[in-house]
């Protein structure tokens, strides 16, 4: 019997070999891993691209008939486990078989690898998708940021040579001595600043005070030559309308938090249930690969092993 089917034969028998004896040679065929991975890649692009154009078909914007964003959602994330699932069992096959080994357990192992290097490239790509996408956001930003800042300058610039510090000067005081004067006797422009000056403070901190309200109403009876209950009607109409607007503005936030969170937690979900079904579905095809048991047989003086 050879050295090296006497070695295989003592292992499989379970017998320990002496220390210093020759090792076991690897078995491990990395040319049918990555033979394996290519094709396991080859065949969820080919099923990604089907179930893309599938669910481009489902889109019918004239006929309002399309699906709502959750349903597509989950539609690709099923999509994408199904896809996965079937590649990577192909490629755990093929893995297997083109590595030559008669063990299950080398079988196994295999496809296994071919699981682990699909999903190292699918990592690798997504990371270099986000990374493009970062980047170019950054890019258009720091663009319009520039273009924003030369506008400024340009503007600053206009501005600083028209206006006069006397000119200035003078329009603070005609605002200062509008401010808390009778409404009447103020110009409308001082009004005017004045209204703006205290739907500000109505802005950052929620709502007038006492003080305020009333003089709001003074201004803006004044302003529009209304009397002062009209007036007041129209201040309470507009806070009530920012109030209803900054509820809506709330709420809509929130559904767009719980939106987001829900498909966060689809794909993490859909994402998990393709890696764990595909290393299912690698092992398996790499255990239907898995050429059989190697017979050793000596039926004749120099007659080669036979292989079933």
């Amino acid at each position: 019997m050879p050295a090296h089917t006497e070695t295989l034969a003592h292992a499989h028998a379970g017998v320990a070999l002496p220390e210093g004896g020759p090792a076991l040679p690897s078995r491990v065929s990395w040319g049918a891993v990555l033979a394996g991975g290519v094709i396991a890649a080859a065949i969820a692009a080919m099923l990604n691209i089907l179930g893309a154009a599938i669910g481009a078909a489902t889109v019918d914007a004239a006929g309002r008939a399309t699906p709502d964003a959750a349903s597509l959602g989950i539609g690709a994330v099923a999509w994408l486990v199904v896809a996965s699932t079937i590649a990577l069992a192909v490629g755990g096959y093929t893995a297997a078989r083109l590595s030559g080994s008669a063990d299950g357990t080398d079988g196994v192992l295999h496809g296994l690898a071919v699981w682990a290097i699909a999903f190292l490239v699918s990592a690798t790509l997504l990371g270099n998708l986000v990374a493009g996408a970062v980047s170019t956001a950054a890019s258009t930003a720091s663009s319009i940021a520039g273009s924003a800042a030369s506008g400024v300058g340009s503007a600053v610039s206009a501005v600083a040579g028209q206006a006069s510090p006397e000119a200035l000067l003078q329009r603070a005081q005609d605002t200062l001595l509008g401010t808390g004067n009778d409404p009447a006797a103020m110009t409308t422009e001082q009004r005017g600043t004045e209204i703006a000056s205290l739907l500000t403070r109505r802005a950052a901190n929620g709502a007038f005070t006492d003080e305020e309200r009333t003089r709001l109403n003074a201004l803006v009876a004044a302003q529009s030559n209304i009397p002062a209950e009209e007036a007041a009607r129209r201040v309470q109409s507009v806070e009530e309308q920012a109030q209803r607007t900054a509820a809506e503005a709330a709420q809509q936030a929130r559904e767009a938090a719980d939106a987001t969170a829900r498909a966060t937690s689809i794909g993490g979900f859909g994402a998990f249930a393709a890696l764990l079904l595909g290393a299912v579905a690698a092992v398996f095809g790499a255990r239907r690969g898995t050429r059989d048991w190697v017979a050793v047989r000596a039926e004749a003086p120099g007659m080669a092993p036979r292989v079933s």
